[in-house]
């Protein structure tokens, strides 16, 4: 090693941040993270990385443990990338969600460290769920990504938006279970966030190449883990996230038909804002619904969170600004 000092990366996270989708030839995974330490510095072997991430892994296991083993590693950049496991299980909590990743990521930056963020995909909408079904989903995750753009911005991290990564439909970009990246999406986001070091100053190495190693998985390969994990993985979850999942699909029918589903909309819209205005944290998230019903009454979100009347719509929908 030269005299230089090293690099110290910390990577929180998920199964995403872990590397599954992206195996190594004598077991386990690489992904990512590992793809982008090999760019942060000139020399790889000068940048010394822990990988707390973990499969399973909640924004609370990531505010914990995780964080705990990130602060005695001493990083000059961290990654914090979570939330995608908490909008797939039962009791969704936004509030909670933003406190923790508002307690990871604020901590992290009081130490010094440079932070990774980034916004997700939609399962639902990459999985083809039925609208019923997504729906609910991809209000979660809009909830979660509007969390993070704003924690991002309230923080100062270097933000990616993989929510619009075309690891969602690129051929050969997810893994054979559909859910994760596979070689060639992994590529993809480290070279994202290699672009986002490099124009800060920080990655000195070359950013790494787009081509995977091997071919992308096909669709016996998506058989195959579908007869022998995918059911597991599906199993697991009917006894979690189903039964509040259908009854979220049932509220979603009943309001189709009723024609006032986008007051759910509005409602998370609310959730979101006031849990990260009891953070602190001020400006409008994106991704707001822009047109919510509501009696003819304007309601635009206003700076710090707060939802005010403005007027009336002729058209009996309001447009929201965010």
């Amino acid at each position: 090693m030269t005299g230089r000092p090293a690099v110290r990366f910390a990577v929180l996270g998920d199964s995403l941040s872990e590397g599954v989708g992206d195996p190594l030839p004598g077991g386990g995974w690489r992904g990512w993270a590992a793809l982008l330490a090999e760019g942060l510095t000139e020399r790889p072997e000068d940048t010394l990385v822990l990988n707390a991430a973990c499969g399973g892994a909640r924004t609370g296991d990531v505010a914990g443990d995780q964080l705990a083993a990130a602060l005695r590693h001493r990083p000059r950049v961290a990654s914090v990338v979570a939330g995608g496991n908490d909008t797939l299980r039962g009791g969704f909590d936004i509030e909670a969600m933003a406190g923790d990743l508002h307690r990871a990521i604020g901590t992290l930056r009081a130490v010094g460290a440079e932070v990774l963020t980034a916004c997700l995909p939609d399962p639902g909408s990459v999985l083809n769920l039925p609208w019923p079904l997504a729906r609910p989903l991809e209000r979660r995750m809009r909830a979660l990504n509007d969390t993070v753009h704003a924690l991002s911005a309230h923080h100062g991290t270097l933000h990616v938006h993989v929510a619009d990564h075309p690891w969602t439909t690129s051929p050969g970009a997810l893994s054979a279970d559909r859910l994760h990246p596979s070689e060639t999406g992994h590529r993809l986001l480290a070279r994202d966030f290699h672009a986002r070091l490099t124009a800060a100053g920080i990655a000195t190495g070359p950013a790494p190449r787009p081509e995977p190693d091997g071919a992308p998985p096909g669709t016996a390969a998506s058989l195959w883990w579908m007869a022998t994990r995918g059911t597991r993985w599906i199993a697991d979850r009917c006894t979690d996230l189903l039964p509040d999942l259908l009854r979220l699909a049932r509220e979603e029918y009943r309001h189709e038909k009723r024609g006032t589903a986008p007051l759910l909309d509005l409602a998370a819209a609310d959730a979101t804002a006031r849990a990260l205005r009891g953070l602190g944290v001020h400006g409008a998230p994106a991704g707001y619904p822009r047109r919510v019903g509501r009696s003819g009454t304007k309601r635009i979100l206003v700076p710090g969170g707060d939802w005010a009347a403005a007027g009336s719509d002729s058209s009996g929908t309001t447009p929201i600004t965010g």
